[in-house]
């Protein structure tokens, strides 16, 4: 008897591998995940303008990245298609950096404006690098101040102007979005402010994802490093015994062994 719904993963016809170098941009999740792969050895670039949620401001990270950044994979996540425009200019801002919200309109970007600003971080980010491997994700964090209906418009936007551009094989779809309002659709996977997922929901949604995109060879990475990873965050009562700093330094001996079997140079 099946008591949940599972979603289907994509089957993309490319793999991530041990310390590619991956930008991360968008909401909270694309910087979550990239916190987690920048501790997992990758070659990481994480919202380097801070965390972005529209289509529009992450065009605005992806086109200010210096020139000769070429990252052999992408992985963007939006958050909502609100933004926020200067009243003096019609330009639309990335931080409203404290200043009045008299000086600015807030208005909900069309499915094609977002369509459009997305091709735009696609064709900017090929440009780069013609190979690149690009990931679309929908974050599933609703927005209360929008109201629920609101919110949901937001995302629906998102979800299909995501849904267009992913007609690249090099280009896929993560259903985020779908794993927590599909497949954990109950509020104990939620933190206390039922809006946000809780630590054991994001845990869950970046196993399916390490199931979607990771590599044979990056699975056997993980199994020998997250072991490796785990005693050095190991944190005990007496630091400074004998016994203790040996097994830091026969640690570090493992993790620098690991390194150079699988050419790290982080």
């Amino acid at each position: 008897m099946e008591f949940r719904t599972s979603v289907e993963l994509p089957h993309p016809t490319f793999k991530l591998h041990v310390g590619e170098q991956i930008l991360f941009v968008g909401s909270c999740f694309a910087d979550n995940l990239g916190k987690r792969f920048a501790e997992d050895l990758f070659d990481v670039c994480v919202n380097p303008n801070g965390v972005m949620y529209n289509p529009i401001s992450v065009l605005h990270t992806i086109d200010s990245l210096p020139n000769d950044y070429a990252p052999q994979t992408a992985i963007i996540t939006l958050g909502t298609n609100r933004v926020y425009v200067l009243k003096s200019s019609g330009e639309i801002v990335d931080n409203c950096e404290k200043r009045p919200a008299s000086l600015f309109e807030e208005r909900s970007l069309s499915i094609d404006e977002c369509i459009a600003a997305l091709s735009k971080s696609i064709a900017s980010l090929q440009q780069r690098n013609p190979s690149i491997h690009i990931i679309l994700t929908v974050s599933p964090i609703r927005y209360r101040k929008y109201g629920y209906h609101g919110s949901q418009l937001s995302k629906a936007t998102l979800l299909l102007a995501a849904d267009a551009v992913c007609q690249d094989p090099n280009i896929v779809y993560f259903p985020a979005y779908e794993i927590l309002n599909d497949e954990l659709r109950d509020y104990r996977f939620y933190a206390p402010d039922m809006l946000h997922p809780s630590q054991q929901t994001v845990d869950f949604i970046c196993e399916n994802f390490a199931k979607a995109f990771f590599s044979e060879q990056l699975h056997d990475f993980m199994a020998e490093w997250i072991p490796l990873k785990k005693a050095l965050l190991h944190k005990p009562f007496h630091a400074e015994s004998a016994e203790y700093q040996q097994f830091i330094e026969e640690t570090n001996a493992k993790v620098e062994a690991l390194k150079q079997r699988y050419n790290l140079k982080t």
